[in-house]
């Protein structure tokens, strides 16, 4: 495995009597585009204010390839940050805030000039190097911050939901321009959002954050296929949750029965429990299949009632009621519409394969 070239190690960092974050601690390649994923108040901002220098832990280190970096003042550690908003000079034209970081450290004005070209080419805003930042577009200002803030070649990049502020289409827009910036240039990003499809699209990997901690870190595919906890299993993805009283359990399932009776098997255990005990069945929409009631072999499969269909292009969303009037959604091919043949108000039978469930405690 490569060596970590970012270290963030045990960082605790309290406000009085509330704690921001605990005992965080990630290792972090060269080149890699990390993120930080959680809700609002999560603590994702504040350590990567941290690795900036605008906040101090309470308690921690953080190594910059091997060398401690918390005893660097902030405008020595040489670090890009992107914000929510641009922070662009007003005053300055497109050119010349992608100059400032470099007239600041003195660089001679030969590569001052060069500089401006290669960064202004590398996000497509050549013809925009006189304009004014009033002038352009959201999309384009954000452009132009990313190309002030690799002006000068810094070892990391961090960026506070740079996107939160334009719209779904542009965000889409700017979130492959990203990722070909990315591969272009081979900065190691640090990636701050609440919008778990954005770190999908975007990361490398992703550190989940929830109450100051860091639940889980992974790829996309291994956090959405095999959740560590049922708060990583409900941001990352949509999930449905069952309740179940366990009946028996194995070295990797378990078996239990639904509040109707209905006995079910889960592939894969996310927290061990003893049989009596009470759990949560975690089943993605997408692995539920849905059949009418007269169909073959329909004595196998949970009994619903349809509530709601609604068709989204590529696929049909069911949502249907469980015997104990649970909600619960399904998601199949819009292909398979018309020969299900369902409507809303139909009884239905719903199934699954026992290595797509998840058993979790209870919560």
């Amino acid at each position: 495995m490569t060596a970590a070239f970012l270290q963030i190690q045990r960082l605790r960092k309290t406000y009085d009597d509330v704690v921001a974050i605990d005992q965080v601690s990630l290792d972090v390649r060269k080149g890699e585009f990390m993120t930080f994923l959680g809700p609002s108040g999560s603590g994702k901002s504040t350590t990567l204010y941290i690795v900036a220098g605008f906040q101090e832990p309470s308690e921690g280190r953080v190594l910059l390839d091997g060398k401690p970096l918390l005893s660097v003042a902030p405008n020595k550690r040489n670090i890009g940050m992107v914000f929510q908003r641009y922070t662009l000079f007003p005053h300055l034209s497109v050119g010349e805030n992608v100059a400032f970081p470099l007239r600041v450290r003195g660089r001679p004005e030969r590569e001052v000039k060069a500089k401006i070209d290669q960064m202004l080419q590398l996000v497509h805003l050549s013809e925009c190097r006189d304009r004014m930042p009033a002038q352009l577009s959201g999309g384009q200002q954000q452009r132009v911050a990313i190309a002030r803030a690799l002006a000068y070649d810094p070892p990391v990049l961090l960026m506070d939901e740079p996107l939160s502020a334009l719209d779904k289409k542009l965000r889409e827009e700017i979130q492959l321009e990203l990722r070909r910036i990315h591969q272009e240039t081979g900065v190691t990003i640090l990636y701050v959002t609440h919008d778990q499809e954005e770190a999908l699209r975007l990361s490398d990997r992703i550190a989940v954050f929830d109450k100051g901690r860091i639940e889980q870190v992974g790829t996309g595919e291994e956090l959405y296929a095999n959740p560590a906890s049922r708060f990583v299993a409900g941001f990352i993805g949509n999930s449905n949750f069952l309740p179940v009283r366990v009946t028996s359990t194995g070295d990797s399932s378990a078996s239990g029965v639904f509040p109707n009776g209905h006995a079910v098997t889960a592939g894969s255990v996310g927290h061990r429990l003893a049989a009596g005990e009470e759990g949560t069945l975690m089943i993605r929409p997408e692995q539920m299949r849905i059949r009418a009631l007269q169909s073959p072999n329909a004595a196998a499969g949970l009994p619903v009632t349809v509530r709601d269909i609604t068709y989204l292009g590529d696929a049909m969303h069911y949502a249907v009621a469980t015997p104990w009037q649970q909600e619960i959604s399904i998601r199949m091919p819009a292909s398979h519409r018309h020969e299900l043949g369902l409507s809303i108000g139909n009884r239905a039978l719903v199934d699954w394969e026992a290595r797509d469930v998840r058993l979790f405690a209870q919560a």
